[in-house]
């Protein structure tokens, strides 16, 4: 088939990490890490990952008139992804996510939105065309949900699937549910959305069966170590992790995010998109950061036959 399309609207931050041995209680200092900065954001980190698995990508969002910003555009661009609607916030700065990783990969994260939340429905549709000519919009909550809800909506009404990955947790619209094919969560963001601790695969499913019982087709519960659990109307199961030492977890529900979009605007069954979302998240894990961690399609085909 012909290149698949992909549209992110969402996020663009730079991310600020300490790695130390373990994450600090509250009003606690934990010295002895090491500091580095990594492209990041849920949007751009998902647009990445789109991109090295082999799509053709626009990205969507604004970031500050600052070195930050310059740099967030400028690695987009050696991606490969189309950066004409990553517009400039007169006024707010970058955003930033400051990132504490311990020695089992485990993070803390706290962000900065910045430029983020100057994304308005009018630059949406400034976008327009990127978005409804798309096979697959990626969407999550790090920019203003009246985006989120327009951009869903001339994505539907162009034929494109619509996925969310809803993150940070939040009240979702009735509107919003109605446009959305495909939301994934992990457990706390299911835990938010519908009551339901996800703490066993039964409790997993019945969190899936409300959010597809509000509009939906598919619904995929990211469950950390876990695996993942998969709903629609033709079937339902879980699929493992897989199998790694993990370094750095940050950004590896991005990975999942994107590469589910990418399998299943490429035709793949869900449960097959699912094993190579999996698989994408895994290899991002054993690595450090964020966008820079994101595997190629020919990695990701490789660990696959392994």
């Amino acid at each position: 088939m012909d290149m698949v399309r992909v549209c992110v609207v969402g996020s663009l931050n730079m991310d600020l990490v300490v790695r130390a041995p373990r994450l600090p209680q509250v009003g606690e200092t934990v010295s002895g890490g090491t500091f580095a900065t990594f492209p990041g954001g849920k949007g751009v980190n998902q647009a990445v990952a789109a991109a090295r698995l082999g799509t053709q990508v626009t990205m969507v969002g604004r970031v500050g008139q600052d070195a930050f910003g310059r740099q967030l555009v400028d690695g987009l661009r050696r991606d490969g992804i189309d950066v004409t609607h990553v517009r400039t916030a007169p006024v707010a700065a970058t955003g930033v996510a400051f990132i504490g990783v311990d020695d089992r990969g485990r993070n803390m994260i706290l962000v900065a939105p910045g430029g983020n939340l100057g994304l308005e429905p009018a630059d949406v549709d400034e976008a327009r065309s990127a978005i409804a000519g798309a096979h697959v919009l990626l969407l999550q909550l790090e920019v203003p949900l009246d985006a989120v809800v327009r951009a869903a909506a001339l994505a539907k009404a162009g034929g494109a699937l619509v996925c969310l990955d809803p993150a940070p947790a939040a009240p979702l619209p009735e509107k919003l549910y109605a446009q959305v094919d495909v939301i994934n969560s992990n457990e706390i963001e299911a835990h938010a959305l519908t009551g339901v601790e996800v703490g066993s695969m039964p409790a997993a499913e019945q969190a899936a069966r409300i959010l597809r019982g509000r509009g939906p087709g598919i619904v995929v519960l990211k469950l950390g170590a876990r695996g993942a659990f998969y709903l629609s109307a033709e079937s339902a199961g879980h699929v493992p992790t897989v199998p790694v030492a993990p370094v750095d977890t940050t950004a590896a529900g991005d990975a999942f995010a994107a590469a589910l979009g990418v399998a299943l605007g490429e035709g793949t069954p869900l449960a097959g998109a699912v094993r190579f979302a999996t698989q994408v998240a895994g290899i991002k894990v054993a690595r450090m950061g964020a966008q820079g961690s994101m595997p190629t399609r020919a990695e990701v085909e490789e660990a696959m036959q392994r």
